[in-house]
């Protein structure tokens, strides 16, 4: 891509900055439309830098527990991906400059399909794409198609990526790296530190790209350790759990349901500009 993204620049000021950013994760329409859009439109006051907003799937593969129950929720609310692109459109009315990353499955985009999708993604000022089963061999498939019509393709990086495979995976990346900070499912697992350090430092010397990670990061001191070598951190099961745990017996919000959710952003990014 030869034009900057808000997403290039973003991490830029992240930089010049020196700190890492704060990468949050929401699914849209948990658990209701509206009450997901509050979410998303308060997250940027709340510290989030880079936001990445879920596509609800029914069959969320890479995903734990937290998030394939904010999907079902989602899913259950009526949510669908027009609604999902108006939410980014009506937050672009408020606010021009925090990058948003539709983050999902294949089948939702397909489905839509996929050269109605990047436009109307690009007008609703979507900046990027993360669509983890999509690997770089179907590279024609959307990821090209993504970055001609001025979108980020952002990959994602696992522990088991070996150095014969990582130049594959970094190949058509953009905007930034995502690292997969555990061997499987999100939110399940809490990352090793020192694990994640060494495998960082090893990719950062096959990449410029900005690398964040995430998937098991749950607190403001994980999130602190990890952001003393990485270039942002995510967050998202934490988040949904929050929305859960602020939830009426029946399902449906309460007053403290978005409350909960700024104020846990708020902390990690906190402890983020404390690194």
């Amino acid at each position: 891509m030869s034009t900057q993204t808000r997403i290039d620049r973003r991490f830029a000021e992240l930089k010049r900055e020196g700190r890492p950013g704060l990468v949050t994760f929401i699914t849209a329409g948990d658990p209701d439309l509206e009450t997901s859009k509050q979410i998303l439109f308060g997250l940027p006051a709340a510290g989030a830098d880079v936001i990445e907003l879920g596509m609800p799937f029914s069959d969320p593969m890479a995903d734990g527990p937290a998030i394939q129950a904010s999907s079902l929720r989602a899913l259950t609310a009526g949510q669908k991906m027009r609604d999902t692109l108006d939410m980014v459109a009506e937050f672009r009315k408020q606010d021009q400059d925090t990058p948003i990353v539709l983050m999902g499955y294949y089948n939702p985009i397909y489905v839509y399909p996929n050269d109605k999708f990047l436009v109307e993604a690009r007008e609703a000022g979507v900046d990027g794409l993360i669509v983890v089963d999509l690997p770089p061999e179907t590279d024609d498939e959307l990821c090209i198609p993504a970055a001609e019509a001025g979108l980020n393709f952002i990959r994602l990086v696992t522990p088991t990526t070996d150095e014969k495979r990582l130049p594959k995976v970094l190949q058509n990346t953009s905007g930034f790296l995502y690292y997969v900070s555990i061997t499987g499912i999100t939110g399940t697992a809490a990352p090793d530190v020192n694990k994640v350090h060494k495998r960082i430092e090893l990719i950062k010397q096959s990449t410029a790209l900005p690398v964040a990670v995430g998937f098991g990061v749950k607190s403001a001191e994980q999130a602190k350790a990890l952001g003393a070598v990485a270039d942002a951190v995510v967050v998202g099961s934490a988040l949904v759990g929050a929305i859960a745990q602020n939830l009426n017996e029946d399902g449906t919000s309460t007053s403290k349901t978005v409350p909960a959710v700024l104020d846990l952003v708020g902390s990690l990014a906190a402890a983020l500009r404390a690194v």
